[in-house]
């Protein structure tokens, strides 16, 4: 699908963002949490501002989840959200980070929670107290218990601790739902994005379970009313900081549900869809999901406004998901990376970091080296690391030319070093593959092109590529090798001026990028 407009600066759209859990990053001062100089400390190892270098990911965007004072060691309850959780610093501390991450070419994006609140926020507490309190309106009532239950079966009216009444809250009862159909709440969240990007200078937002914002008639997903809030926070976000970027949650892997929330809503959204089938892909060796999944997504959506990710802090971690198997991950992450949109890398699975439910053991602590707590702390770490941390970790994968990290490494440079696969179009190439193992694209900027072939089955494969004889000229020809993963992946270029092209043959679970010569 064509890019619909969207303003001039979209840094956005040609860069890949770190997604942070600021508490399990770094600690600085030994308490076993993590903080905001702890990241700062380590932002070299995102991006240290050098585009050559081979030291760091390259990175140029970082989200970091919930930093506003909250209840829970997650950050989704909030109770002050104009203010630093004092658990990971200051106000300024975040501020420092912010000027640091500018100087060596990164952008911060926060998470922004406006579906709920804690139970414990002041507004709540007020609210409780009955009608007539000048918060009262910001929440939803029920003078009576309802049936009605959520989309997990869970319940939705919460007994009040105070009256003979009931609240309504999504979630659970420790985070009720806010109510945008009352003005004075809509624009008190509106000014704290204003405030966050004017006081604060952060660059933007990721915007946390967007389809319930506003219920309407018993509908509780994607409704009228949460488009128009939508529409209302891009607009002050937009006036406020035009060179602001928004990312919505919207987990329905549906890509017609997601294009209701284009053109004027929030700039891009997850592609959850796509990352499902990508894990999937590598897991079962089978592309047809793949295949489908991102076809879908680049004929539906926006272009550069989807974006592609493995996996994120409410998700099983990838590597667990593909049975610890490095070459599973290794071959999802060079087909993530070589799509368009900004792709979203969780902490630690660049070095393949292990992780199930629950939550908690998700979101371990960093894995930086095999000292004790494995670098992350001094002190005594607020959940245990993964029982693997001395032997996986930044320091052992650094020393190694062909870990992971180092494939992760060289993706995002090959990424960064060219506009066609930084920005370009995306056009799936149709293969004469039987096998169901391959899933080949072009991505395409003026006078640049590449062609990405990947296996993600276990053995050699044989890829014809007749599709190309109708997308590139005749006399496109000798394509040169650009990245190919493993080592000897990839046996002899596909050749464009007959036709029968074709790469010779593919390795199992294997990643190949072609330069094509300028037209």
């Amino acid at each position: 699908m064509s890019a619909s407009p969207v303003a001039a600066d979209t840094w956005w759209q040609e860069g890949v963002c770190y997604e942070v859990f600021v508490r399990s990053f770094y600690d600085s001062d030994g308490d076993g949490i993590g903080d905001l100089k702890g990241l700062t400390a380590r932002l070299d190892y995102i991006n240290d501002g050098n585009p050559a270098s081979t030291k760091s990911l390259g990175a140029s965007c970082i989200w970091l989840m919930p930093i506003d004072k909250a209840v829970s060691y997650h950050g989704y309850d909030v109770t002050d959200y104009y203010h630093v959780d004092p658990r990971y610093g200051s106000d300024d501390d975040f501020r420092n980070l912010v000027a640091e991450a500018h100087r060596r070419g990164i952008h911060v994006i926060v998470d922004f929670v406006p579906n709920h609140s804690s139970n414990q926020n002041p507004w709540f507490e007020s609210a409780l107290r009955g009608p007539g309190n000048p918060y009262r309106d910001w929440y939803r009532w029920s003078s009576t218990p309802r049936s009605e239950k959520g989309p997990w079966g869970q319940e939705l009216w919460h007994k009040s601790p105070l009256r003979d009444e009931y609240y309504y809250g999504l979630f659970w009862g420790g985070m009720p739902d806010l109510n945008y159909e009352t003005p004075a709440l809509l624009a008190e969240m509106l000014k704290v994005t204003q405030y966050w990007l004017t006081d604060m200078h952060a660059d933007g937002f990721r915007f946390d379970a967007i389809p319930y914002l506003v219920e309407d008639d018993g509908r509780i997903q994607h409704t009228r009313g949460t488009h128009e809030v939508l529409r209302k926070f891009r607009e002050t976000i937009r006036a406020t900081s035009p060179g602001s970027f928004t990312i919505g949650e919207m987990s329905d892997e549906d890509p017609q549900i997601l294009a209701t929330y284009y053109p004027d809503q929030l700039d891009a959204y997850f592609a959850f869809g796509v990352a499902f089938a990508t894990v999937n892909a590598a897991r079962t060796g089978k592309a047809t999901d793949f295949i489908k999944a991102v076809s879908d997504a680049n004929r539906l959506l926006p272009a550069g406004r989807w974006s592609p990710f493995l996996s994120n802090h409410d998700h099983v971690r990838v590597m667990s998901q593909l049975g610890g198997d490095v070459a599973r991950e290794r071959v999802a992450a060079g087909a993530m990376l070589m799509l368009p949109g900004m792709p979203f890398v969780y902490y630690g699975e660049e070095i393949g970091m292990l992780g199930v439910k629950p939550d908690e053991t998700i979101r371990n602590p960093m894995q930086w080296s095999s000292a004790p707590n494995g670098g992350f702390t001094s002190g005594r770490p607020w959940e245990p690391l993964q029982p693997d941390w001395r032997a996986k970790n930044v320091a052992a994968q650094n020393a190694d030319g062909s870990s992971l990290l180092n494939h992760y490494r060289r993706l995002i440079q090959l990424r960064n070093s060219h506009p066609a696969l930084r920005s370009g179009d995306l056009t799936m190439v149709p293969t004469g593959d039987t096998t169901g193992t391959i899933a080949a694209w072009l991505r395409r900027s003026k006078g640049e092109a590449f062609l990405i072939v990947v296996n993600f089955g276990d053995r050699r494969t044989r890829v014809p590529l007749p599709g190309l004889r109708g997308i590139l000229p005749t006399n496109a020809v000798a394509p040169e090798r650009a990245y190919m993963d493993p080592q000897g992946a990839c046996d002899g270029i596909p050749m464009m001026d007959d036709d029968s092209s074709e790469v010779s043959s593919i390795a199992g679970r294997s990643v190949c990028v072609f330069r094509l010569p300028p037209n």
